[in-house]
């Protein structure tokens, strides 16, 4: 069985503010043992190439994916190639998937966030091949139970994703999968349902740390380099930590 996350995020990453670089990344992979990884950036592919050598030799995969934003929500696609970077409707990924050999996951599909897949799970479920058990989930608020009624209901398997947007997040939640030690055997053993979701829930005080850390930096992102910072209202952020358990300020 190979320990695996496939869906993973470094300073490479073109819109979120990611503080560790891919070769941070792979190097705390390695510490806890995994076997394979995929840095989904959002929107944009980074090329394995790059950092094959280097994961090689600390025994880390790297399997080819991104985190795309289709009809303005977020997929993750996984071991296909560039062209993945140019899917933006439904419509292109059906097609996609017909020219190439691929994993499609749905990230986070039920979270309270724009950019969940919500119902476009039923309108497009024949695109799915499988759902995400991501890792920001308490013992109380674990909005990952919609997605496993969804996949049970259609067959679907689940896998455990850490979403890592910050390196401790690493190895929270993960997959074990029953595959040989390569990108297409992976994705294919995940399509076949012989994957394992390994998940530990984070505590309130954790879940709420991570998620205001994230929130802050969304707040960074709308700094414009000629202006004063837009600051939004801290309500969301706050109804965010209310529904994680957290009393916030």
């Amino acid at each position: 069985m190979l320990k695996v996350d496939l869906h993973t995020h470094t300073a490479d990453d073109p819109s979120d503010r990611i503080p560790y670089s891919t070769c941070d990344l792979i190097d705390r992979a390695a510490e806890l043992g995994f076997d394979a990884l995929a840095v989904t950036l959002h929107d944009r592919q980074l090329d394995p190439a790059l950092f094959q050598s280097y994961a090689k030799a600390r025994g880390i995969i790297l399997v080819p994916g991104i985190e795309q934003t289709i009809e303005g929500r977020h997929v993750l696609l996984l071991n296909f190639s560039i062209a993945a970077e140019s899917v933006h409707s439904f419509a292109q990924l059906a097609r996609l998937k017909q020219r190439e050999r691929g994993l499609v996951v749905a990230p986070h599909p039920f979270f309270p966030a724009g950019s969940a897949l919500l119902s476009c799970m039923n309108r497009h479920a024949n695109l799915f091949d499988a759902v995400e058990y991501n890792a920001m989930f308490t013992t109380l608020v674990n909005f990952n139970i919609l997605g496993e009624r969804w996949a049970r209901r259609r067959g679907k398997p689940m896998i455990g994703n850490g979403d890592v947007h910050r390196l401790e997040q690493l190895g929270t939640t993960y997959s074990l999968i029953d595959a040989a030690p390569d990108a297409d055997a992976i994705c294919a053993a995940v399509a076949a349902g012989r994957v394992q979701v390994v998940a530990q829930p984070l505590s309130p005080f954790t879940a709420g740390r991570l998620m205001a850390d994230l929130a802050l930096d969304s707040v960074r992102k709308l700094r414009a380099p000629d202006r004063p910072a837009l600051v939004p209202s801290p309500w969301p952020v706050k109804r965010v930590l209310r529904t994680l358990g957290v009393r916030p300020w």
